[in-house]
């Protein structure tokens, strides 16, 4: 059963993504929906764990700090690649997109339904699951990919990126604690500041 959700649980991330890009639909009214089925799927096909290898408490507060750095190197790459006019279009291009809902609608679907479905998908189930058959860095390898692969479909270089080094982290925290908490902390943090404090050719998308 497990495996069976893994697999429809991505190729759904896939397929959501897949819409928003190439059939227009709306991010706040489709992905919500998508991940957040995923995330009740996965939390009763495999029950999350906060920590094993380390203190839940520690794995807590190093995903937090873990989350403000990405988010200080979030803005610093942001401002570094906004100097290309393609990768400008494209950040402004998501945050306009994102201007279709308030900020304050934006951080509760984010931060109430889409990040925590990710994290018991990714990291509370699909990396898990892996853990308890493949060594922790072959399992953190994997879901990376995978994760990686599934946000492929949005063609959008920010979220792509996103994928690529953020995606990394939280695989890194989940293989390193043993559980779902420090990558979890870390999301939520840096997800949440994104949405509340953009960087530049974000706020210039939403003002737009």
């Amino acid at each position: 059963m497990v495996v069976a959700v893994m697999i429809l649980g991505a190729v759904a991330e896939a397929v959501g993504w897949t819409l928003v890009a190439a059939r227009g639909r709306s991010v706040w009214r489709l992905m919500p929906w998508v991940l957040g089925a995923m995330g009740i799927v996965s939390a009763i096909a495999l029950p999350p764990v906060a920590a094993t290898r380390v203190d839940a408490g520690f794995a807590f507060a190093v995903g937090l700090a873990s989350g403000l750095l990405l988010y200080l190197g979030t803005l610093a790459f942001v401002a570094v690649a906004s100097r290309s006019v393609r990768f400008h279009r494209a950040v402004t291009s998501i945050y306009g997109e994102a201007a279709e809902v308030s900020v304050a609608i934006s951080l509760v679907l984010s931060l109430a339904v889409m990040v925590p479905a990710e994290e018991l998908f990714w990291r509370g189930l699909f990396q898990a699951h892996l853990d308890e058959v493949w060594t922790a860095a072959a399992a953190a390898a994997t879901t990376w990919l995978a994760y990686v692969l599934a946000n492929l479909a949005s063609r959008r270089p920010p979220i792509v990126a996103g994928a690529i080094v953020a995606g990394a982290l939280w695989a890194v925290l989940a293989a390193w604690s043993g559980g779902v908490l420090a990558s979890f902390a870390s999301h939520m943090l840096w997800t949440g500041l994104m949405l509340a404090l953009p960087p530049g050719a974000g706020r210039e998308g939403r003002t737009a």
